[in-house]
């Protein structure tokens, strides 16, 4: 018999994803959300059980997890969801798994590590695209590097687009501000801080820096102290950036929070699945140490939601094999820097 495990936020973007494959594989997920109605809807489709939750209902959570041996979170922004489910995970014994890429959330759950492991618990955020592969990158960099002190990751691949969810989390959090690890410390630095060129096997390119999860999550993976993350984009887009620079401090008023959410509920629920079929992320890794020597190495996956898909699934499918290790785990903490190999259509080529 399958044994199940709760789905929270099955219904949106990516959880309904998540959900339809994991039907297609023979996994029997416990979907889960605050809205019933959406959630009655799904279970018929799927031939599921459901419970509605609001996760402020501390009795009905512990409830639904005494039942499973996992809750996969895939609802965001992260940041209000993480709390009230890890706490619940810890005192029911039960594993803790999402999809986020915030800061926050990395450090809040990096903050009970002991907690977890007295508990038996594995607390394991980012297993989606946010972040599986650059996780693993990094954590191979560092195998090859051991003595680097340095570590440096950029991305593209933003052509297929934003799902509602990815983007509504997105307005909550849009920095003023950029952040980086400078000596093991998570350092607050100007928005666009550093530019530079970035060759992601297609000619260099111009990135800059972004507080990318990995700021945080790369420094629990490899131990090394000083962290950037960069975005490379379309030179237009950056001239655009840097004009609207002066502005991004109106973006957290309630007025163009309002006005934000509005223009993101009216577009579609995330990209088409051609698009999804036919985009694909280009990421590029370097580390350093102090007597200069480097390694450099590149990777492509599969496009980002798809990814998160497949790397969601594989872990708790991991986890309810019995593979797991109770604490605050990264991607590659838990399963190894070539964790993400094993996934199809992804390519590391070191440099």
């Amino acid at each position: 018999m399958t044994t199940p495990f709760l789905l929270y936020g099955s219904y949106g973007y990516t959880g309904s994803l998540i959900a339809d494959l994991a039907v297609r594989r023979g996994m029997r997920p416990i979907l889960s959300g605050r809205d019933a109605a959406r959630l009655k809807t799904q279970a018929a489709t799927l031939g599921l059980e459901y419970r509605p939750i609001a996760l402020d209902d501390r009795t009905a959570l512990e409830g639904a997890l005494k039942e499973v041996p996992l809750v996969l979170n895939c609802a965001g922004p992260f940041q209000r969801t993480f709390q009230p489910v890890a706490d619940t995970c810890l005192q029911t014994g039960r594993h803790y798994l999402d999809i986020t890429g915030e800061i926050v959330v990395f450090e809040g759950l990096a903050g009970r590590d002991a907690e977890a492991r007295n508990a038996g618990v594995m607390l394991l955020p980012g297993m989606g695209f946010d972040v599986v592969p650059s996780d693993c990158l990094a954590a191979h960099l560092k195998q090859r590097l051991p003595s680097a002190t340095q570590l440096a990751l950029a991305f593209n691949g933003f052509a297929s687009g934003f799902s509602r969810g990815t983007a509504l989390s997105a307005i909550e959090r849009i920095p003023i501000q950029g952040v980086v690890r400078r000596d093991g410390k998570l350092t607050v630095v100007p928005l666009i801080w550093k530019t530079r060129q970035i060759d992601l096997g297609r000619g260099p390119r111009m990135a800059m820096t972004i507080p990318w999860g990995d700021v945080s999550t790369a420094y629990y993976s490899t131990g090394i102290p000083n962290i950037e993350t960069y975005v490379s984009f379309p030179r237009s887009w950056f001239r655009l950036l840097f004009l609207l620079r002066p502005l991004i401090r109106l973006v957290e008023t309630r007025p163009i929070q309002w006005l934000l959410r509005q223009i993101i509920m009216r577009r579609p629920p995330g990209p088409t699945a051609e698009a999804r079929q036919s985009g694909g992320v280009r990421m590029w890794g370097e580390v350093i140490d102090d007597q200069g020597q480097r390694a450099t190495s590149r990777m492509e996956t599969p496009e980002g939601y798809s990814l998160s898909v497949e790397t969601a699934l594989a872990g708790v499918n991991r986890v309810l094999a019995g593979d797991f290790k109770p604490g605050f785990q990264t991607p590659s903490l838990a399963y190894g820097a070539d964790f993400i190999l094993e996934f199809e259509g992804v390519i590391r080529e070191d440099l």
